[in-house]
C-alpha cells in the first residue's frame, strides 16, 4: 500500500517513496540483457517484497476522533507498523494551520458545519413526529473528523453512563475503568487533580471572555435555585457552570492536533487522505485488509494483525453491511455476499435533539455586531496575527445539566448558551441583538437505525433517527421550554431582556409547546451507538467488551458507534476516552482503574432541584 500513495512512507525493501512513480530494480535489469530464467526468479522475489511493503500490523480507517488516538498510540511501539485510512483531505493548507482559519479559528466553526469539502453532510429521512422535516447531519470528513467541525465543548458525561453501560454488558467500561483513560488523554489548563489530567495530548481550557449575558445566564440559573458547579466534568455534573473547550492558545484542539500530527514522523506510521475504504476483505471469517478508491484506482492492502474501523456511528457500520457483516435479509436483497450474520449492525441508533430558546437583547453587547464584514474582518485579522480576540473562542462558554423532575436520579437535560442568534445550524446570519440557550433530553427513548441504500460506498445510508416517537420524549422537550423559560424570567436577566423570539410569547399551552418542537428542533449532532457493546449472547450487540466484532477475527471497531448507549453530554470527550481505553486492549496492557472516586449525588430526589 505504501508505494501507491504520494507522501506515504515504505516498509518494503524493494519499494522507493518517489512523488508520483515507482521504481522496480527487476525492471530496469531486464533493460540490460538478463536471462528470462533470473528474471522470473527476481520478479517472485519482488513481488513478496511487494505484498510485505503492502502489509502492515494495522489499519485504521477514519482519521476522526477515535482514529488519531489510536494511530498515536499503536505507533508508541516501534515495532508496530500503522496505516491510517481518510476519506476526506487534510486540515491544514501547505502545512499551515492560518491557511485553512475555516477550521483551526474557533469562531469559524458554522464555516465547515455547511461545507461539503470537509462534510459527509448526512441527511435523514422525513420525520413522521416532526412534520415530515429531514434533518441535516453534518459529519467530519478531513483529519481530526468531527473534532475538526464541532463547537469544542469537552463534556464527559456523568458517572452513572459508564455504570449502565457495563450493567448493559459492556464489562470493564463502569466509571472507574474510564475516568483513568479521560485524564491520561487530557492535559486541563486548570491543572491535574482526581478528575482532570495534567499530561496529555488533548489540551482543554475555559473560556476567556466572560461576557456579561455568560455571567447573566450563571447568576439567573442559581436565582432559579439550581447549584453552581465548578467542574461538570468532575465531582458534580449537576448545576451550572463554566464549560471546558478543547481549544488550546486560541487554535480548535482537534485530535490532528493532539494525537496525529505528533505522530506523523514516525517511522512506522503512514497516512493517506482522501482515500474511501470500500470494503473489508475476509479469508472466511478472517479479516485480511481492505479494499480502497484513490484517485478512482481500486485498490487493497493488507493487515497482518487487525483491521479496525473507527469511521464514527455512520460510517462504520455502513462498512461493515457493505462487507457483508449485517442483517443476512438485508444484505441478500442487495446482493452482499453474507460474511457473518449480525443484525444488531445499524442498529441501536441514538442522538441528542435540542431546540433554542431565544431572547431579544436590549443592549448592544451580544455577538450580532461582530457578525458585520469590517468587524469580521478586523476579528479575522486579529486571531490570523496572535490567535487572539472574538475569534479564538466558539462563545459556548457556560452552560448546565439539571434534573427533568423528581425521581430522576442524574441530569437528563442539558443546556448551552450563547450570546447570539444562530438561525437553521448557522447556514443564515443572525438578524438581531438576542441569545439563545441550546437545550434538549439526554436520554431520549426513541431509538433508530442505519440501513444500507444499496451496494454502492458512494451512496449514503438511510439514516432513520426516529425522532420524538415516545411520549416520555415529547414530555422531556416539553419540560426543556418550560424550564428555560424559567431561567431566562430570573432578575440577572432584567437589564437584558426584551421580547422572547423563539417559541414566541403566542406559544404557551402543551400543545403549542409540543408544535414549536415539531417545527425547530435539531440534531445537536450526537450519533452512536449503532455497533453497540456487549455480550457475545446479546443478539443485538456488535463488538463484545474488548471491541472486536463478535463473530469474525481480527476486526474491531472503536467509535462512538459501540456505546451501548447515549451518554449525558457532548461525545467527543468520550469518544477520545474510548480510543485511549481500547488502544490499550489492544496492546494487551491491564486496564487503568481508580476506585472509590467520589461522585455527587442530590441530597433528596423528592425535588426536581
Amino acid at each position: 500500500m505504501s508505494y501507491l500513495m504520494k507522501g506515504l512512507k515504505c516498509h518494503g525493501p524493494v519499494m522507493c517513496k518517489v512523488a508520483g512513480g515507482l521504481f522496480k530494480a527487476p525492471t530496469l535489469k531486464n533493460l540490460f540483457g538478463i536471462s528470462e530464467q533470473q528474471f522470473k526468479i527476481s520478479r517472485a522475489s519482488s513481488q513478496l517484497s511487494s505484498e510485505k511493503a503492502n502489509s502492515y500490523n494495522y489499519i485504521i480507517v477514519g482519521a476522526g476522533s477515535a482514529g488519531c488516538v489510536l494511530a498515536n498510540r499503536l505507533t508508541e511501539d516501534p515495532q508496530s507498523t500503522v496505516l491510517l485510512l481518510e476519506a476526506g483531505p487534510k486540515d491544514t493548507l501547505l502545512g499551515s494551520k492560518r491557511l485553512l482559519w475555516k477550521i483551526h479559528m474557533p469562531a469559524a466553526l458554522t464555516y465547515n458545519l455547511c461545507d461539503q469539502k470537509y462534510n459527509w453532510y448526512y441527511h435523514t429521512t422525513a420525520q413522521r413526529q416532526m412534520d415530515n422535516r429531514v434533518m441535516y447531519w453534518p459529519r467530519g470528513r478531513v483529519w481530526g473528523g468531527s473534532s475538526s467541525l464541532n463547537a469544542m465543548v469537552y463534556i464527559r458525561g456523568h458517572a452513572e453512563d459508564y455504570n449502565r453501560w457495563s450493567r448493559e454488558g459492556a464489562l470493564g467500561w463502569d466509571y472507574e475503568h474510564c475516568l483513568p483513560y479521560f485524564k491520561k488523554a487530557q492535559t486541563h489548563e486548570l491543572g491535574p487533580d482526581q478528575y482532570r489530567g495534567g499530561n496529555g495530548p488533548l489540551h482543554v481550557s475555559r473560556g476567556k471572555t466572560n461576557h456579561p449575558l455568560h455571567q447573566a445566564f450563571l447568576e439567573a440559573a442559581q436565582q432559579a435555585g439550581y447549584p453552581f458547579t465548578d467542574d461538570m466534568n468532575g465531582y458534580q455534573q449537576e448545576g451550572f457552570g463554566w464549560m471546558d473547550m478543547t481549544i488550546h492558545q486560541g487554535q480548535r484542539w482537534s485530535t490532528a492536533s493532539a494525537y496525529l500530527r505528533p505522530a506523523i514522523s514516525r517511522p512506522n506510521f503512514s497516512v493517506a487522505e482522501k482515500t474511501l475504504v470500500t470494503k473489508i476483505l475476509f479469508q472466511g471469517t478472517k479479516c485480511i485488509g481492505v479494499e480502497y478508491v484513490k484517485n478512482g484506482q481500486r485498490k487493497k492492502v493488507f493487515a497482518n494483525k487487525e483491521v479496525i474501523l473507527s469511521g464514527g456511528a455512520i460510517n462504520s457500520p455502513q462498512l461493515l453491511m457493505l462487507s457483508g457483516i449485517g442483517n443476512a435479509d438485508d444484505l441478500k436483497k442487495l446482493g452482499i455476499p453474507v460474511v457473518c450474520h449480525l443484525p444488531g449492525v445499524g442498529q441501536n441508533l441514538q442522538d441528542h435533539l435540542e431546540v433554542y430558546v431565544q431572547q431579544k437583547c436590549t443592549k448592544p453587547i451580544t455577538l450580532y455586531s461582530a457578525q458585520k464584514p469590517l468587524n469580521m474582518v478586523r476579528i479575522g485579522l486579529e486571531w490570523l496575527w496572535k490567535f487572539t480576540g472574538e475569534g479564538a473562542t466558539a462563545h459556548l462558554e457556560s452552560g448546565g445539566f439539571i434534573r427533568s423532575e423528581p425521581g430522576v436520579p442524574h441530569p437528563d437535560i442539558q443546556f448551552h448558551f450563547l450570546p447570539s442568534q444562530v438561525i437553521d445550524h448557522g447556514r443564515v446570519a443572525s438578524t438581531m441583538e438576542a441569545y439563545q440557550v441550546h437545550v434538549g433530553p439526554m436520554r431520549s427513548t426513541s431509538v433508530g437505525w442505519i440501513k444500507l441504500k444499496s451496494s454502492d460506498p458512494n451512496d449514503h445510508p438511510i439514516i432513520e433517527p426516529n425522532y420524538l416517537s415516545t411520549e416520555r420524549d415529547i414530555w422531556e422537550f416539553r419540560q426543556c421550554v418550560k424550564l428555560t423559560r424559567e431561567i431566562f424570567a430570573q432578575k440577572a436577566f432584567e437589564k437584558f431582556r426584551g421580547p422572547e423570539i423563539q417559541p414566541g410569547d403566542h406559544v404557551q399551552s402543551d400543545k403549542e409547546i409540543d408544535a414549536f418542537i415539531r417545527q425547530k428542533a435539531d440534531s445537536a449532532y450526537h450519533p452512536s451507538c449503532t455497533c453497540k457493546m456487549g455480550q457475545p449472547s446479546d443478539s443485538t450487540a456488535v463488538v463484545d467488551p474488548q471491541t472486536k466484532v463478535i463473530g469474525v477475527e481480527n476486526l474491531r471497531v472503536v467509535d462512538a458507534s459501540i456505546m451501548p448507549s447515549v451518554v449525558t453530554g457532548n461525545l467527543n470527550a468520550p469518544t477520545i476516552m474510548i480510543a485511549e481505553k481500547a488502544a490499550d486492549i489492544i496492546k494487551g496492557l491491564p486496564s487503568l482503574q481508580e476506585k472509590n472516586v467520589p461522585v455527587y449525588k442530590p441530597k433528596t430526589l423528592e425535588t426536581q432541584r
